[in-house]
């Protein structure tokens, strides 16, 4: 039934994010498959496996993969069922997928490709992209998103010239361009300081955003800005604002992003005080722009300031928030603050995933402090988050030997944290048993 996949397609395309009315939907699809005056097609079917692979997993979409019919394995099942893996980054089962689709005559559209060239383009196997290229030709006509992904990997691999003959090629097999294409010609060509080029690429691309590809703007004030350009960067905002009603916050974060790029604070400052006159999010990212901008450029008055004005305002900090300020606070060694951003970040998250960086950055102004209670309390933070290494109690120890103390039970507390000595260890521990032991024992557990 037309009408079921039409549905399907509307729901899959709006709701993909609210993963409570997936599930319902999923329900759905499954009421319908049993009714006998339902007739589904393919389609149908290819949208629930999508839904399953979304709500109940790779497992759960394989199952019911299988337990379709022979006649539903066609090459819609199959593309959605191959899309599942690409999105699960499992290049070994797509491949396999690819190779059997291919025997059974199922690559008749360049879906499939792309999405193969899509997985390698995320896996950095740029390698397989030219046999992918010539596989498409042989059995299927490329489309623009084909041509768009191989200017994809061409700008990867800062191939200029590669990316000129692929436009070339899309010329000559009369393939309608779109701003994508243009967007990333832009990006290669500033990468590669070609800033002429870089220009007359703007300016196709500009000829192709329009009301329905609002995206196309937001890519063109960075690409702008990239490029230093003030001028086109403010024309392209103000074209933007006659054009729609109202700014989102993804738009006002990218003109927040380039102008503080630019260096021009006070018309950031500016934007961003309109954002917070209409805005009903409070959505910390945008002000976090600005909060980072101060901190980058050494005004962290500016930025307390500001970051209790946006409080007050009714934005609730995130863990970016409290990372943010934990920078600001470590360029200044006032490492107190530093540590309490850092618990509050923490604390907000359900798991954090590590920034190394961060880490190092504070034990290396710890240690060069020789603040052996920061050390410990870092430590004691970072286990609570299970997160403790070899590198990190060994930048304790450094802090301990800066510091001319002796640590207490290092090597329990590591035997306990599961963590491995290795030879800086072994010549941190003997250096340190020459001192005095430090007085932090409250915080060593």
């Amino acid at each position: 039934m037309k009408m079921v996949i039409h549905i399907m397609s509307l729901f899959s395309e709006r709701s993909y994010k609210d993963l409570q009315n997936i599930g319902s939907f999923t329900r759905i699809c499954e009421w319908m498959t049993t009714q006998p005056d339902i007739k589904l097609l393919p389609g149908d079917y290819a949208v629930h496996l999508d839904l399953i692979a979304k709500v109940r997993g790779l497992a759960s979409a394989e199952k019911f993969f299988e337990d379709l019919p022979e006649r539903m394995k066609v090459q819609s099942t199959c593309t959605a069922l191959l899309h599942t893996y690409v999105q699960n980054e499992l290049s070994n089962k797509a491949e396999s997928l690819m190779e059997e689709m291919s025997t059974h005559g199922l690559l008749r559209c360049p879906l499939p490709y792309n999405h193969m060239l899509t997985l390698y383009i995320s896996k950095g196997e740029l390698d397989k992209v030219p046999k992918l290229i010539k596989g498409s030709k042989r059995n299927t006509k490329p489309d623009v998103v084909t041509y768009n992904l191989w200017l994809t990997a061409c700008a990867k691999k800062d191939d200029v010239m590669g990316a000129e003959e692929v436009l070339l090629e899309m010329k000559k097999e009369k393939i309608t361009t779109d701003w994508i294409t243009f967007s990333m010609l832009a990006s290669i060509y500033i990468k590669a300081a070609c800033s002429e080029k870089a220009k007359e690429a703007l300016v196709e691309m500009e000829k192709r955003a329009s009301r329905k590809e609002r995206a196309a703007y937001c890519s063109l004030i960075s690409l702008h800005a990239s490029l230093s350009d003030n001028e086109n960067v403010y024309r392209i905002w103000n074209k933007m604002k006659s054009t729609f009603r109202k700014m989102s916050d993804v738009e006002y974060k990218c003109i927040l992003s380039s102008l503080t790029k630019l260096g021009d604070i006070e018309e950031a400052e500016s934007i961003y005080s309109e954002w917070e006159l209409v805005s009903g999010t409070r959505d910390s990212r945008v002000p976090n722009i600005l909060l980072g901008y101060y901190i980058k450029n050494d005004m962290m008055d500016k930025a307390e300031n500001f970051y209790e004005h946006m409080v007050q305002k009714g934005v609730k900090p995130s863990y970016t928030t409290w990372e943010v300020l934990a920078w600001g606070y470590l360029s200044k060694k006032r490492v107190d603050k530093v540590l309490d951003c850092l618990k509050i970040a923490f604390s907000s998250l359900e798991k954090w995933e590590p920034n190394v960086g961060i880490v190092r950055a504070v034990f290396t102004k710890l240690e060069k402090m020789g603040d052996v209670e920061g050390a410990e309390q870092f430590l004691v933070m970072l286990r609570d988050v299970g997160y403790v290494t070899t590198e990190i109690y060994n930048s304790l120890l450094r802090t301990y030997a800066k510091a001319g103390k002796m640590p207490l039970i290092v090597a329990e507390r590591m035997k306990k944290d599961n963590v491995q000595m290795d030879e800086e260890t072994h010549h941190l521990l003997r250096l340190t048993s020459k001192f005095c032991i430090g007085g932090v024992s409250a915080l060593i557990s």
